[in-house]
């Protein structure tokens, strides 16, 4: 990393108060190029506190964007932060009707040249491209980091129309805990625990919507770009990583949206900016890239970037299974078209009669973490466990190498005796040693092969042809080993198991495995520069000698047949903000099932967070829990918040609902 200190323009920076037409002021932190000429504006509009949550970071990039001749703003949304207001639920119309007022003041501001960049990574990313199909008249370019356009298949919540277990509770979890947080007396005032209190009564834990979400409706369909491509209009620098969730985004906008305004870039990074050097990498530098993006669209200079293919691509090279790695073998490529001209589908056929898809339930404890953020315990491990709780099919690779790039399909021929189940599918790399790399894996909830704006009961006995999609990957497979699809009927804690399923007989005539395999081309020669970012904020971590625990546990009670998964989202422990404002955080997700008993799952997560301001005798904390179980008929829910001014309770709320299981 090279730390920018000198830069083409001199800067400065405030906080100021945006105004919204209902009279509600948003908090904003804007970095300014020294300069007497109007200038073009990025916006990042996020609700993860400016002040605290997101500082560190934002220090990176926003002076380096001014240093470039840049306004670089970032701003809390309605709710959140030091912004006045109350939450709402993510990405609604009041979020997205406030994004847009706060383009145009920053396009009427007299240092604004009257156009307007928006860039994030995740819900930024997100709120971005919902802005952007708004289509306000000075939004002229985004860039939008491992974000989505469907909300319903390809976010936290379901996958192939199945109950994420792992992010649907743990995100919902997590956003109860931050959304509890109080502004800062230290920006906002003595209105600090008025506006916290006004606040925590319009909380609610977010996951009662999702859970009674569980097809492919309105709810989702508001805000997800795939419903109407065309209403974007400006210029969209889609960016995403081969090991974060949301890849198949940046596959999906480069096929929809005019190449004229698109260009797509995929590495082999997780949910991270790809210029921070976290695993896997290798990093790029990233803000660099972003510059020729904004200097083409936002100043009419030609930089080239839409002489760049349409989608660069890294291909990741056959790599032994691991839980993290520093950087990936692998290269760039670039294709011009999407889908690209030089891949093909080439299918597989199954081999064998009859074979019974009986998995135990802890089947996905190997799964590694639904979003990598970089941890040393993110990634799968060797396979050859999970693949043994599996049926597998193999095809050995021969002659030349096999390069994939995009999504794999599977079509399997299924018998079930039970009206409701799920298939999972996973695409693994087996080298001659016998260890077994995953590659890219898919999921679909039977009751949604007909379609995911229903769910439609599977007829007992019955012989059906399905057919899914796996997730986007570009990888090779070397001569001597061997492609292995894996097919499970289980996969805890990221899929939640349906009810009174015992798996389900698989039929292997007429099955096929589809990849996009891909024609070897010469080195475009893609090459990207150093990554480089501003001085960082100089947050001091107090060392501490409490024992850390392991990022990823799991546990197995072999007399219950019980298997216990405990996940650290976060490291924890304090950080210490220069102007002297402490925080603390300490989180712990557990996930529990029994190997045979599908109505054994149960999620639990526990968060505790302390802000202190010693200067100011301010020591609040929130202490949070959120569970979920199911019967066979509903989802049960249970969460608690705990909010502290010192040793005042000044909020304690309950939340206890059952949600009908209508598909999930």
């Amino acid at each position: 990393m090279h730390i920018i200190t000198e830069f083409p323009y001199e800067t400065s920076h405030e906080d100021v108060r945006i105004p919204l037409p209902d009279g509600t002021r948003l908090y904003a932190r804007v970095w300014r190029p020294l300069t007497d000429e109007p200038v073009p504006a990025l916006l990042e509009y996020l609700p993860y506190r400016l002040g605290d949550g997101t500082a560190p970071r934002d220090r990176q990039r926003h002076p380096w964007y001014a240093g470039h001749g840049y306004a670089s703003v970032r701003v809390d949304i309605r709710g959140h932060g030091n912004s006045e207001g109350l939450p709402g639920d993510p990405y609604d119309a009041t979020e997205l009707e406030d994004g847009v007022a706060v383009i145009h003041w920053l396009a009427r501001q007299e240092w604004c040249s009257g156009r307007v960049g928006m860039f994030g990574i995740s819900w930024g990313g997100f709120t971005s491209l919902r802005i952007a199909a708004l289509a306000p008249e000075p939004l002229k370019a985004i860039v939008t980091v491992c974000s989505t356009d469907d909300r319903y298949d390809n976010d936290v919540h379901y996958m192939g129309g199945s109950v994420l277990a792992v992010d649907m509770h743990a995100w919902a979890a997590t956003l109860l805990a931050l959304t509890a947080r109080p502004p800062d007396p230290a920006h906002v005032g003595e209105e600090w625990k008025e506006m916290w209190v006004e606040r925590l009564e319009a909380v609610t834990p977010f996951v009662h919507t999702w859970l009674a979400h569980q097809t492919r409706d309105a709810y989702w369909k508001h805000g997800s770009v795939r419903e109407d491509y065309g209403a974007i209009k400006a210029k969209v620098l889609a960016v995403g990583g081969w090991h974060d969730p949301y890849r198949d985004s940046v596959l999906r906008l480069v096929e929809h949206l005019d190449p004229r305004q698109v260009r797509g870039l995929i590495g082999p990074w997780s949910h991270q900016y790809p210029d921070r050097g976290l695993p896997p990498g290798p990093a790029i530098g990233f803000l660099q890239e972003t510059l020729r993006w904004w200097d083409q669209h936002l100043k009419n200079t030609d930089t080239g970037v839409m002489r760049e293919p349409l989608l660069r691509s890294w291909i990741s090279g056959s790599h032994p299974p691991a839980t993290a790695y520093e950087t990936l073998p692998g290269r760039w490529v670039g294709d011009a078209s999407r889908p690209p001209e030089n891949v093909a589908p080439v299918s597989y056929a199954l081999q064998g009669g009859e074979r019974i898809v009986a998995s135990p339930q802890q089947t996905g404890v190997d799964a590694g973490r639904f979003m990598p953020c970089g941890g040393d315990a993110d990634l799968p491990p060797d396979q050859r466990d999970e693949d043994a709780r599996s049926v597998s099919f193999e095809f050995p690779v021969a002659g030349e190498p096999i390069e994939i790039l995009g999504r794999p399909r599977v079509r399997l021929r299924v018998r079930m005796d039970a009206p409701r189940g799920q298939v999972i599918a996973r695409l693994c790399d087996v080298a001659p040693d016998g260890s077994s790399t995953l590659v890219t894996r898919g999921a679909l909830n039977l009751s949604a092969r007909h379609g995911s704006e229903r769910a439609d009961d599977w007829i007992p006995g019955a012989t059906e042809d399905i057919a899914f999609d796996l997730n986007g990957i570009g990888h090779t497979f070397p001569p001597g080993h061997r492609i292995r699809l894996a097919v499970s009927s289980a996969y805890w804690p990221w899929i939640w198991p349906q009810a009174g399923s015992a798996g389900f007989v698989l039929d292997a005539a007429g099955g096929f495995v589809e990849l996009p395999v891909r024609r070897h081309t010469e080195d475009p020669g893609i090459t990207f520069g150093e990554p480089e970012q501003s001085e960082p904020l100089g947050v001091v971590h107090p060392v501490t000698l409490d024992e850390r625990r392991p990022e990823r546990l799991v546990v197995r009670d072999v007399a219950k047949g019980e298997w216990r998964t405990e996940v650290v989202p976060r490291h924890g422990g304090t950080r210490v903000h220069p102007d002297g404002l402490e925080i603390t955080e300490d989180a712990l997700e557990t996930y529990t099932v029994q190997e045979r008993d599908p109505l054994s799952a149960r999620t639990r997560s526990d968060w505790t967070i302390r802000l202190h301001r010693p200067e100011m005798s301010w020591d609040v904390r929130i202490e949070t829990r959120s569970e979920i179980a199911a019967d066979a008929h509903d989802f049960i829910t249970s969460d608690e918040v705990v909010c502290k001014d010192g040793d005042e309770i000044v909020f304690h709320r309950t939340w206890e609902k059952r949600v009908p299981r209508t598909a999930g």
